[in-house]
């Protein structure tokens, strides 16, 4: 079992802001693979609020590690 830890921050145009519903798939913003969450989220600070006056656009961070190894998640910490 990896105890490593990688994090994909993305972002593209939302068809309602309060979802995660992407209009367009193909024109995703990919922004890269991070290896610590606070990478990940200075990244995606970045790209949030290059984008705060567009209601219509949304970044997340995506916790890769947790959909890669599910079963860490089972285990106590």
């Amino acid at each position: 079992m990896s105890s490593q830890k990688l994090h994909l921050v993305m972002g593209g145009r939302v068809s309602d802001p309060q979802t995660l519903e992407f209009t367009d798939l193909a024109a995703l913003d990919l922004v890269g693979v991070y290896g610590t969450y606070a990478e990940a989220e200075e990244a995606w600070r970045d790209k949030a609020q290059r984008t705060v006056d567009d209601a219509e656009m949304k970044y997340v961070v995506v916790h890769l590690h947790r959909l890669l190894e599910p079963e860490q998640l089972k285990r106590p910490e």
